[in-house]
């Protein structure tokens, strides 16, 4: 993660198919991030913006995929919060 002008810049590697949605955790410099959607028509894309912010407790319009739309390696900005709250939200270290 890194802290961008207007937003904090998070990594995410998705998995797609999976059981159910859920955030993994941090793994190789990524956030991993399970989803059970398929990658048809953005469907993924949304989920994963969905996920991402119930996961923050912000509104869906704060996530953002800045990077990636069509590869399983994204960047997501997330506005509103500092770096260290999207951490903490997150569970990832500091």
């Amino acid at each position: 993660m890194q802290q961008g002008k207007q937003a904090v810049l998070v990594s995410v590697h998705v998995t797609l198919r999976a059981p159910k949605d859920q955030v993994q955790g941090p793994q190789g410099g990524a956030l991993r991030v399970r989803l059970h959607a398929a990658p048809v028509e953005g469907a993924a894309n949304a989920a994963l913006l969905a996920l991402l912010a119930r996961a923050l407790g912000v509104h869906r319009s704060q996530v953002q995929i800045v990077k990636g739309w069509s590869s399983r390696n994204k960047v997501v900005a997330v506005r509103g919060l500092e770096i260290s709250e999207v951490h903490r939200r997150l569970g990832a270290p500091d």
